[in-house]
């Protein structure tokens, strides 16, 4: 079965462990996922089975909304609801003083990962480095805060709404704010609303080559040099220039490169979209 839909993970459910529900729902084995949430964090989890699975890197998921809540006052190493070391009384703010930080945060923002996070450092995740208690040296990174608006402040709980680039950490995003304001503050909440045009909507069934982030491109050669993987030549394509396209035959679709008038494939003989 090729499948691609989204899951509404529920909260305390790693990503990886959630697999297991999808893959004795659909009866099938081969199960992925992309843009992994934390076990705290709840809402839209791309899945896909089969073949489709290859396809993540090619997806179209930019920009995602999340829906958080930072609690005022409480301390965490995580950043997060999770692992809740100390709980302060702080005074409350005003509304102004809370949008007036939100709103410094919108733009280009660079910024450290948290420490619990799952990035790579010496080939090893830094969470699994954090646990161990062992020093944890992450790069700074840049994202985009396109949009985030405050929902609704009721001390000592603030609620916010924030539209991002891919690779955004929303636990971060709390961690600047804390330290704007001047105090301790750590998630207790985070939704994930959307990630580009993908929502929960029942895990119903979604054409992922109507949501790719490559173009279309027409080869008008010979339909069984592509089914047999045969070597191609850039003249069949109607644009040559170079890129990742998007290949559409009777049959499949493939995923394609065209670099210095050289064609390479990505993947091939991917199956056409099928309602089920």
């Amino acid at each position: 079965m090729n499948r691609l839909f989204v899951v509404n993970k529920p909260i305390f459910r790693s990503s990886n462990s959630y697999m297991g529900y999808v893959k004795r729902k659909y009866g099938t084995k081969k199960v992925g996922f992309s843009g992994t949430l934390d076990p705290f964090a709840t809402g839209c989890l791309i899945v896909a089975t089969g073949v489709y699975t290859k396809l993540f890197q090619y997806l179209d998921k930019t920009p995602k909304s999340y829906r958080a809540t930072l609690w005022l006052g409480a301390n965490s190493p995580s950043l997060d609801i999770e692992n809740v070391d100390s709980i302060k009384e702080v005074s409350p703010f005003s509304e102004e003083e809370i949008l007036a930080v939100l709103h410094s945060l919108e733009g280009e923002l660079t910024y450290y990962p948290p420490k619990f996070s799952a990035k790579k450092i010496g080939g090893k995740r830094a969470y699994e480095l954090a646990r161990e208690g062992k020093e944890v040296a992450l790069k700074t990174i840049t994202s985009t805060i396109y949009k985030i608006k405050l929902i609704h402040y009721t001390h000592p709980f603030v609620h916010f709404e924030a539209t991002v680039s891919e690779g955004t950490y929303i636990r971060s995003l709390g961690a600047i704010i804390a330290d704007r304001l001047g105090v301790d503050a750590t998630l207790s909440s985070l939704h994930r609303i959307h990630e580009g045009a993908f929502r929960y909507e029942e895990e119903k069934a979604v054409n992922p080559f109507t949501h790719l982030a490559i173009p279309a491109n027409l080869y008008t050669g010979d339909e069984d040099y592509l089914e047999l993987g045969k070597k191609l030549s850039v003249e069949y394509f109607e644009n040559q220039k170079d890129g990742i396209y998007l290949i559409e035959t009777s049959n499949f679709f493939a995923i394609i490169e065209i670099r210095q008038g050289q064609v390479s494939y990505r993947l091939n003989r991917i199956p056409k979209f099928e309602e089920h």
